[in-house]
This record gives structure tokens, sequence and C-alpha cells, in this order.
């Protein structure tokens, strides 16, 4: 049995990465960018929004994107997540180039490959919890697996609000459902945008629970943009952007305290 390692996350370039026992395991690139621009307007009102981006995410690590408000961040994970497309600039999702890609291509890339998990949860009001969950899978003619739905339900506490709309459901959860039909198709990679922005301390903590279970049991890619050192303080890597660009790489879990000191360095 291979010798256990400290928990933190290596640099993209190492090959090896502690799995959620602690062990060493090996690990692969799922999503890359390199060199990526992103220009809104021209000339002299030009808006350089992302300005040379190189970065690179493991397969089953937890990274936090932060920045303050114009530094890029949400811009970014567009990019990343093909809802946007860059300037000039290579995005890789498990080796499969995205940019330039059509929005067939790129919808039908997304069903397979990522799922998102919005502050505002994005449930259509008409369906059921179950039906939201669902939906994505619905849309790509599949069905989910069985056994990891059930799973799935029963690890975010919804069996019993399965039949209830979202209006019948509290904000915490309606961002369970979210988050289950984030990882129902069992993405490569789950994008969260602020997925803690409009829940209490304890929902909040529930929330982070699941993303964190989905990168240690079932290797899934968490990618979180957030204003929160708190959730950044559990992610294995926090990335810090200023003005469109990676100012800092922390591949390492961070306490709430070193967050906050970092960020006030680039106010």
């Amino acid at each position: 049995m291979s010798a256990p390692i400290d928990r933190v996350a290596p640099a993209v370039e190492a090959d090896v990465r502690p799995n959620a026992t602690g062990h060493a395991v090996l690990a692969d690139v799922v999503i890359e960018a390199t060199d990526v621009e992103r220009i809104y307007g021209e000339g002299d009102a030009a808006v350089h929004a992302l300005r040379g981006v190189l970065v690179s995410f493991l397969r089953g690590q937890v990274s936090a994107i932060m920045g303050p408000s114009g530094s890029g961040k949400s811009t970014l994970m567009h990019i990343l997540a093909g809802l946007d497309q860059p300037t000039s600039g290579s995005v890789k999702i498990d080796v499969v180039e995205i940019v330039g890609m059509s929005d067939k291509q790129l919808t039908l890339l997304r069903r397979r490959k990522v799922g998102f998990v919005f502050q505002f949860f994005n449930l259509l009001p008409m369906l059921t919890a179950s039906e939201n969950i669902d939906l994505p899978l619905m849309m790509a003619g599949t069905r989910p697996d069985r056994g990891w739905r059930e799973a799935l339900i029963s690890a975010v506490g919804l069996s019993d609000r399965l039949s209830h709309k979202p209006d019948e459901l509290s904000g915490g959860q309606q961002q369970r459902v979210a988050v289950a039909r984030a990882l129902l198709s069992k993405p490569a990679v789950v994008f969260g945008d602020e997925p803690t922005g409009n829940l209490d301390s304890k929902t909040s903590a529930d929330v982070l629970q699941l993303l964190r279970r989905a990168a240690d049991e079932f290797n899934q890619t968490i990618i979180m943009v957030t204003h929160d050192v708190r959730v950044a303080a559990e992610a294995d890597r926090v990335l810090f952007l200023a003005d469109g660009a990676i100012v800092r790489d922390e591949q390492r879990r961070l306490s709430a305290d070193a967050i906050l000191e970092i960020m006030k360095g680039l106010k």
C-alpha cells in the first residue's frame, strides 16, 4: 500500500495527488487554459477582462477562485465552462479543445462533462424537485444511474421533498436540488458560481460538504468562484485574480485568515 501523504493539492505539473484516504494516486488534468485573453470593446474603450491566463485543474481537486470585483473571476469561469469564448487562447476539457466549437457542440459537451451550481439556483418553477434534478439528463435523452441517483438524493437530504416545486422549498433545499442536478450526470467538472452566496451558515456547510464528497469519493473536479473566505478555506487550492490575471496560485489549503490577508493586498 502506498505511503500516505499530506492532503495538499500538488502543482499541476505533478503526477500524483492524495485521494480521500490520504494516499498518493495518479492525477490528470481535466481543464487546461493556455494564454486566454478576453477583451470587450475596441480601441480606447477596450476592456481587458482576462490577460494571458495560463492555468490547469486536476481531476478530483477542489479549487476556489477569488479576487476583487472586476478582477475577471466570473469571466474566467464562463470561459472555462464554455459559456463564453475567449478573444484568443486555448481551453480544453478532458483534452478536447472547446474554443471555436459551435453552440450545439458546446451544449452537447457541457451535458456530458460539466455541471453547474449557481448562486440563484436556476430551477424551473413549474417542475418538481425530482424533475429539476433529472432535467439535464432528460434533455440529453439519457437515463440516470438509478443507484447513484438514490444515493445522491439521500446525501442531499431531499427524499421527502421530491414532489415539491421550488416555491415550496427553502433556499437551502433549492440549493441542494441544484447540487444534486449538477452531480447526477457524474460530470468531469462542476462549476460553482457563489454556490453558497444565499445560504445560512449551516446550509452553506452542508453544500460544501457535498461538493467535497463529490471530489473525494467520485473524483470530480470542483471549481468555485467565491467572495467568501470561509468557502475558499475548504478548497485544496486557491487562485487569486487581479486585473484579469492570476497573481497568486496557492497549491494548498489556506485558513480563512490567511486568505483574507491575501485579499487585502489585492485591493
